[in-house]
């Protein structure tokens, strides 16, 4: 298949996914248990008639094929409506909480992809080991450990105290309350509330980097080109660096570009340990008030965020390995 139709077909792909994400984003939260309306009344002895108004002025009273057809135009153009338990346009509070969410997210996954990869890479190279032997276990129990239960053993060993753990790190939130902080106080209190979500989520994340890569480094080194350059005399170091490593990064650039993807959705249960005021805090607070336009306008950027993610990893795998485009 020629780039041209590749990337076609992968684009059209892409934009049907997006169409089918569309009608299941309208269709997902309508099915949820509980009346928006009683919520935002937020006073169980409201009458009737006024519960009825509010669900009037949010359109929850229109046929369904209305609100869908509304729904629709109102994407198109931007418009994800207001937020039910906020009160404010959609946008404005996704705006306000999507940069904590790069923040802590984004750090973490560049930190865990650097880190999880030169373990992999010298796991595999010294294959058996002590490092290997012990970095394949730390990877195994980090790969296979809830992210909030790492989060809650780190936030009470260094942010609560306990035993020889001094309490160092705030227990939550990006910026200590009412401080007024600027500059490079206000940075470095970031920083510092930073640290030990961001610590849980590159622990947590740097174990498939880890596995990926070492599985992979072994595959290519059984291969009969790293075979032919040793008996060419190259040295070990050279093999590795020019033979090996490129060829093995292969698949954990997929793995990368889908990670990518995820920043933007944040992690709902690190952020909602640490109280980080996220996306993915934000979402649970959606779930729990019924807030169907915030549900609606989080699940369709998170899912926007993925699709291009994945469409991204298609096209560049496609050029580092031309064979996947006559696959």
């Amino acid at each position: 298949m020629g780039t041209r139709s590749y990337l076609l077909s992968k684009v059209m792909q892409a934009v049907f996914t997006l169409l089918f994400i569309l009608v299941f984003n309208f269709f997902l939260f309508r099915v949820l248990p509980g009346d928006p309306a009683r919520i935002l009344a937020r006073d169980r002895g409201l009458p009737k008639e006024a519960v009825d108004e509010l669900r009037a002025d949010f359109g929850l009273t229109k046929p369904l094929p209305q609100q869908f057809l509304i729904y629709m135009q109102d994407t198109v153009t931007g418009n994800f409506g207001i937020s039910f338990a906020f009160r404010v346009p959609v946008v404005d509070k996704i705006q306000e909480r999507v940069w904590p969410t790069v923040l802590l997210v984004g750090v973490s996954t560049i930190a865990s992809t650097i880190i999880g990869l030169l373990i992999g890479i010298y796991g595999g190279w010294r294959r058996g080991s002590g490092f290997d032997v012990g970095s394949l276990g730390f990877s195994l129990v980090m790969y296979s450990m809830p992210e909030f239960w790492l989060g809650i053993l780190l936030l009470i060993a260094l942010a609560a105290g306990a035993g020889l753990f001094p309490a160092v790190f705030p227990t939550g939130g990006i910026e200590t309350p009412n401080a007024d902080l600027t500059g490079g106080a206000k940075i470095a209190d970031v920083i510092n509330h930073l640290f030990l979500p961001g610590l849980t989520l590159t622990v947590a994340f740097l174990g498939e980097y880890a596995l990926i890569m070492r599985s992979s480094l072994l595959d290519v080194m059984g291969e009969d080109y790293v075979t032919t350059a040793r008996a060419k005399g190259l040295r070990e170091a050279l093999v590795l660096r020019r033979h090996v490593v490129p060829n093995a990064m292969l698949p954990t650039v997929t793995l990368t570009a889908l990670n990518l993807g995820f920043v933007i959705s944040g992690a709902i249960t690190v952020e909602t340990v640490f109280s980080w005021p996220g996306l993915g805090l934000l979402s649970l607070e959606a779930v729990d008030a019924n807030d169907f336009p915030l549900l609606q306008g989080l699940f369709l950027l998170f899912s926007i965020a993925i699709v291009i993610s994945n469409l991204t990893a298609d096209v560049i795998y496609s050029y580092l390995d031309p064979r996947v485009r006559g696959a």
